[in-house]
This record gives C-alpha cells, structure tokens and sequence, in this order.
C-alpha cells in the first residue's frame, strides 16, 4: 500500500497534542479588529480543541504527525 499523504493546509493548521487531541487556532482575528470588543479579541487569541465530530476526518488527513 502506498504511503498516504498529508494535507499540508491541514499541517499548517493544526497540531496534535500529547494526549492525541487536535489543537486549532480561531478565525476572525485577521482584520476588522476596530468593531470587535477587546475581550472578544482576547479569546480569539487562545487556542481550542478541534471538535470531536472532526477528528477523525482531520487525523486521516494528517497520518503523520
């Protein structure tokens, strides 16, 4: 069987954590930053956990990493 592939807009965008989880960073904090509020911005910045109805698609996506 051939070696599978990664999608590498998918490796741009998200790591796996020690326990296995995908960690993603959040959109909407490229521009139109004046009409957001402050605390809005600030949890932007915090990365989350991909959802679990996702993982399974992201880690197929990325078998390497």
């Amino acid at each position: 069987m051939p070696k599978a592939k990664t999608k590498k807009a998918a490796a741009k965008r998200f790591k796996i954590t020690g326990n296995g989880k995908l960690k993603r960073f959040k959109a909407n904090k490229s521009h139109i930053l004046t009409k957001k509020t402050t605390k809005r911005k600030r949890t932007l910045r915090k990365p989350s956990m991909t959802e679990r109805s996702n993982e399974k698609v992201m880690k197929k996506i990325l078998p390497y990493s």
